[in-house]
């Protein structure tokens, strides 16, 4: 089993959130909240936080902002992940990736499954990375934050977790850059 170890240093990660959702605010927006206190309780810096419509255009725009700022290294969305007709955070996140990065939907699917059975083929979590930047985007449900944090990131950005994670790779993620 894989896990972290002392003989790497802590990382702390700038980590922005954006909470997907046509009807949520900061004041009652609980998945999102789920996912700074457990980003800063690991840690981490929440960089920002911002709540967007479901509309692929204002969340790629929003993406696209996150990723040329320099003090952003990570994106959670949480939001517009299903099937329906206004999720599209999976389309938005398409329109920036440069790679995705699909083990990890596949592993969230694998983590919910184990809760919520088949149910979990209507996720559409998906990751990717665009100018050295992750982003992560998960279902809108405070249970999904959870798990997607508590069972996957966490660990990938934490530099102390071994065999490998994700933090360790910021420094290559430009290289086809230069």
């Amino acid at each position: 089993m894989a896990k972290i170890e002392g003989e790497r240093d802590f990382l702390p990660v700038n980590i922005a959130v954006l909470t997907v959702s046509d009807s949520r605010t900061l004041e009652d927006d609980k998945s999102g909240q789920t996912l700074v206190e457990r980003i800063e309780g690991a840690g981490h810096r929440v960089a920002d936080r911002h709540i967007i419509k479901d509309e692929a255009d204002l969340i790629a725009a929003k993406l696209r902002q996150w990723i040329a700022d320099p003090e952003v290294d990570a994106v959670i969305a949480t939001g517009g992940t299903g099937v329906t007709g206004r999720d599209v955070t999976p389309e938005a996140f398409q329109q920036v990736y440069e790679k995705e990065i699909p083990g990890f939907g596949e592993v969230f699917r694998w983590i919910s499954y184990q809760k919520i059975k088949t149910s979990t083929i209507q996720s559409r979590a998906t990751a990717g990375v665009a100018n050295g930047t992750y982003l992560f985007a998960i279902p809108g449900s405070t249970g999904a934050c959870k798990d997607a944090w508590d069972e996957i990131l966490v660990q990938q950005l934490d530099a102390r977790h071994k065999p490998c994670n994700f933090v360790e790779l910021m420094p290559r993620l430009k290289e086809h850059l230069d």
